[in-house]
């Protein structure tokens, strides 16, 4: 009876399991808002206190990046930022167009972000499309990494791919903006209050197929290459020959 529990523990030690690649997603983006919405919705609380309190959770993400880390954590920065911008915005009340436009406003906010984060180098939106590639498994984790940091020979055209992923999605907020701001005075308010959800819906469907064609879909290919190069059987977990001593000793 061979024993190789130990051999299973050490890898599964060193596989990052699909948890630990949404992490950032959690923590940066699905925590604050979703805390929004919570203490606006269940709680009762005013926009101002619900974008207030969701604001600690970035807050302190980002400081924490910049005491320890020494570099800002970027979508932390973004939230914070977004947040921000509505608390400053929320201050504007009275006017029903003011308030179809503010949407709109928090959208740009988002958009010059990603646009921001592509200028330097650092497309913020590969947090976002890196757990549905990678998806947890050690070898596609070390390829990524190989990709990333130009050690590998598709490098050139990943990092390529990874830029025009965060700068579709940060073009087609930009352009959301636009169109609400500009629909919320020049639309009667009573079209626009539905015409707003239709063109989120509508900008999502198209950016996921746009993004999906030119950046996710070609990074998944050059993953899933280098991968495959990557891959000398002990790194994909595939067993490796035996030597008739060490078969003897794990009996």
């Amino acid at each position: 009876m061979t024993k190789n529990t130990g051999n299973q523990g050490q890898d599964q030690r060193r596989r990052p399991s699909a948890l630990d690649n949404f992490k950032p997603l959690l923590i940066d983006v699905a925590l604050p808002l979703g805390s929004y919405y919570v203490l606006k919705e269940v709680f009762g609380a005013s926009t101002f206190a619900a974008l207030a309190w969701s604001s600690v959770g970035p807050a302190l993400r980002t400081v924490w990046s910049v005491v320890r880390k020494r570099s800002a954590n970027g979508l932390a920065l973004l939230i914070l930022t977004v947040n921000v911008a509505g608390l400053a915005l929320s201050f504007v009340s009275g006017d029903p167009r003011m308030m179809l436009a503010k949407d709109g406003a928090v959208s740009s906010t988002v958009a010059v972000g990603i646009l921001v984060s592509v200028a330097l180098g650092r497309p913020m939106m590969t947090a976002g499309v890196k757990p549905f590639l990678v998806k947890g498994d050690e070898a596609r984790e070390a390829a990524w990494q190989r990709l990333a940091d130009g050690t590998a020979a598709g490098s050139a055209d990943f990092r390529g791919r990874e830029r025009v992923f965060s700068l579709v999605w940060g073009v087609a907020l930009l352009l959301e903006c636009v169109a609400r701001v500009v629909g919320a005075y020049v639309v009667p308010v009573d079209t626009m209050v539905w015409l707003g959800g239709v063109l989120v819906a509508v900008m999502m469907t198209v950016t996921f197929m746009v993004s999906g064609a030119f950046g996710a879909g070609p990074m998944g290919r050059l993953l899933a290459a280098e991968t495959a190069n990557g891959c000398d059987g002990a790194a994909c977990g595939q067993p490796q020959p035996v030597s008739r001593r060490e078969a003897a000793a794990a009996v």
